[in-house]
């Protein structure tokens, strides 16, 4: 009579949510079905980790690695009614005789394929002044491999790091290293020595952190996994808790672009290619 479409409303009211109830109980594979109290005690047990913070998708694959048999779309409601779900930060990746990258995206095969390294100014409350942290990544694994925390960092500091780097491991040939054109990594000295031992080195673009988006990633993460959650106030205090946080990304962190597992375990699945850490005495 009034023209609605037959189909847009009820005889009588729903009174609540279309379709069936969502179910109550989740399956375990050690303690059988479970209620949705224990699946948001056990969210809330990993999101007590000191450095996990993460959404309800990557929160699925932690779950089902502790023997849960849940989707994320029953994840995602089951935190939603708990108050767990929270909006992730996303990050954004908008001299003479250097050799510039000549392919911003890098396909890898295997380990130690290809390395990135970079500096981030870390802020130090009780003296008032920037500390700096030297990183290098695996691209293939996402593993740091090294990484140098101090007041100051030189062309010294740099040949140091990736000095004791390359002992640690029987690295093969044409292996290239990327950074930006910070002064460091420009160095006569840096540059005799990577070219010495084998490796290529090669460069940014003046303005592209893209072209050296996987070590400019994992600083973003630590800006929001470490450096916004921590009160800390002195250097001793930061850098005992970046000794742990590295451990924990290396060994635990599930990372979603290696298809939420760890760089650890991304790492030892292609051991084949002999790119054993050399044995000590």
């Amino acid at each position: 009579m009034v023209g609605i479409v037959p189909s847009s409303y009820y005889r009588e009211p729903s009174l609540g949510r279309k379709g069936n109830n969502p179910s109550k109980y989740t399956y375990h594979q050690s303690k059988g079905f479970v209620s949705q109290e224990d699946v948001v005690n056990a969210v809330k047990e990993i999101l007590n980790h000191e450095f996990i913070d993460c959404g309800y998708r990557l929160m699925t694959s932690y779950l089902k690695k502790e023997g849960y048999n849940i989707n994320h779309k029953k994840l995602y409601r089951i935190m939603k009614e708990a108050g767990l779900l929270k909006l992730e930060n996303r990050i954004d990746r908008s001299g003479s005789g250097r050799k510039f990258v000549k392919y911003r995206v890098v396909h890898t095969t295997r380990p130690l394929e290809c390395l990135e390294m970079d500096i981030k100014m870390v802020w130090i409350p009780h003296v008032g002044k920037n500390a700096y942290l030297l990183s290098v990544i695996d691209i293939h694994s996402r593993r740091i491999l090294k990484d140098y925390f101090s007041f100051t960092i030189k062309q010294n500091h740099v040949i140091a790091l990736l000095s004791s780097l390359f002992e640690d491991y029987n690295y093969p040939e044409n292996i290239v290293i990327r950074s930006d054109n910070g002064s460091q990594f420009l160095a006569k000295k840096v540059r005799e020595y990577l070219s010495l031992i084998g490796i290529q080195q090669e460069f940014t673009h003046v303005a592209t952190p893209e072209e050296n988006a996987h070590i400019e990633a994992y600083h973003g993460i630590l800006k929001k996994e470490v450096f916004t959650r921590f009160d800390y106030r002195h250097f001793g205090e930061i850098e005992q808790i970046l000794k742990r946080y590295v451990k924990f990304y290396n060994n635990e962190r599930l990372h979603g672009l290696l298809g939420r597992i760890t760089p650890m375990e991304k790492w030892n699945s292609d051991k084949h290619l002999i790119l054993m850490e050399k044995l000590t005495a």
